[in-house]
């Protein structure tokens, strides 16, 4: 292992106290399921030296984007024996897609069987829930009813099913409408699809764990940290006794392909137990330019190997000499929730049949039992987090499709998140993009595109291929 010990100092340097969730989360991601907020140190970048330092810091790996995905990404590393810096422009982690979503475990049901998506969330779900148990982590494996409304759905129901079994969930039940009933009194079906591996948890709490072990392991977590760019250095080369390696070569034949990242999901389940000999042998760095957002200062990081798990900003990330056909279009869905004024009267999640974009305006419950409605669907050109209170208008008929009973005027505006899709309105929805060295030749870089929903379920597996795509 590498010494750290100046660019600790430097990230030492300015500490700054950030408002977090209970179990840790940011500030935001506490408003939007409304924790307590007790506070927590932060260390930013702080450098007093010039833009172009001679000899800058020098790690393992550096992870872009602190939100679920890259945190699971760097506690996998950091305690695979890897000397990790994890990387986040905002003043805490988990404020964006990570902390704007619906807080459930998912069954791996919706996904096309051999699909990345399906492979990680049935993965995932099961490393998920052993984690919360392991950490205490606050979860409830409540399950889930999804919901034909009437005659006509009931192909669309049978369909799920299959794909669900496709997938190796093989645990979901058939009902007719008169047992959903029975199950849910208040709920309306013609037919319902029970699924019992389905649950919810405390995901502040999961990304709180999560910080906890990846420095417990030796990261250093840098807020107010936003990557300038990056470029191979020339000249800068590893020994080949390093004890923890990969090797760069030019950007120039980047191509994005899953079928090696399929490889690797099969085979990183024992890769974060791997020894220092597991890792090739560098042949240079990549130089990442890092900026402080608040003072402007620049520090520059070279490192062996490099994850972009930045979620919406993961296409804006440069890279010298990447061809910009290597990176997939980004088309962003805004989803807005709604909360309930009174309680819901379910004791399950009830979501509606999928939609374009979406898996519909589905009632989730917190760990406090409650009820929150969506998120819908609205294809945006930026990033907007406010709720536009008129389109509650449009959730009332959504929901009274299998709550008919919802009254009026009881919806309230709650928060909304952003979606980073890969593909855009009325185009099959895409699977998850792994891009690293064993699909392009670039070894040490690895970029993960489209990480939407179900990637809080996903997070571990993903955070497994990922070191396996290192080594």
């Amino acid at each position: 292992m590498l010494s750290c010990c100046r660019y600790i100092a430097k990230c030492a340097a300015t500490v700054r106290s950030t408002v977090v969730g209970a179990a840790g989360a940011g500030a935001a991601a506490a408003a939007c399921f409304g924790t307590a907020t007790p506070p927590v140190q932060q260390r930013s970048f702080a450098s007093s030296s010039p833009a172009h330092q001679q000899e800058p810091d020098v790690v393992d790996c550096v992870v872009i984007g602190a939100g679920v995905v890259g945190l699971a990404c760097a506690r996998a590393a950091a305690q695979a024996g890897l000397e990790v810096v994890l990387l986040e422009q905002e003043a805490s982690y988990g404020t964006a897609t990570s902390s704007r979503h619906s807080e459930v475990i998912h069954a791996g049901i919706y996904y096309p069987a051999g699909s990345l998506k399906a492979r990680f969330c049935v993965q995932g779900k099961q490393l998920l829930y052993e984690y919360c148990k392991d950490k205490g982590i606050a979860h409830s494996n409540i399950g889930k009813l999804i919901v034909a409304a009437n005659e006509r759905q009931l192909p669309q129901l049978k369909q799920l099913k299959a794909f669900a079994a496709a997938n190796g969930v093989t645990d979901l039940q058939l009902l007719s409408g008169s047992e959903a009933a029975a199950a849910e009194p208040e709920l309306a079906a013609a037919a319902a699809l029970l699924s019992p591996s389905t649950g919810i948890l405390d995901s502040h709490g999961y990304m709180a764990a999560l910080l906890a072990d990846a420095e417990a392991a030796g990261a250093v977590f840098a807020t107010h940290s936003r990557v300038l760019g990056v470029r191979q250095m020339p000249g800068m080369h590893f020994s080949a006794g390093s004890s923890a390696s990969s090797s760069l070569t030019s950007h120039e034949d980047v191509y994005i392909a899953q079928q090696g990242a399929r490889r690797a999901a099969s085979s990183s389940s024992s890769s974060s137990s791997s020894s220092s000999s597991a890792w090739r042998t560098p042949r240079q760095k990549l130089l990442v330019d890092v900026q402080d957002s608040s003072s402007g200062s620049i520090t520059q990081l070279a490192t062996r190997w490099l994850v972009n798990a930045a979620g919406l900003q993961a296409q804006a990330l440069p890279v010298a000499g990447m061809p910009r056909s290597a990176v997939p279009k980004q088309y962003l869905a805004k989803g807005s929730y709604f909360t309930c004024a009174q309680r819901a009267p379910f004791s399950r999640l009830i979501y509606p049949l999928p939609e374009d974009g979406g898996l519909g305006v589905h009632l989730t419950l917190d760990l406090a039992g409650q009820a929150k409605f969506g998120p819908d669907v609205q294809w945006v050109d930026r990033i907007d987090y406010s709720v536009d209170p008129r389109r509650a208008a449009a959730f009332y008929p959504a929901i009274r499709s299998y709550w008919p009973g919802l009254p009026d005027h009881s919806l309230q505006p709650g928060y909304c998140g952003v979606r980073p899709k890969i593909t855009g309105p009325g185009q099959p929805a895409a699977d998850f993009v792994l891009a690293g060295e064993a699909q392009h030749g670039v070894q040490g870089l690895v970029c993960l595109y489209g990480i939407e929903s179900p990637g809080l379920t996903s997070s571990l597996a993903l955070a497994e291929a990922v070191l396996g795509m290192l080594q």
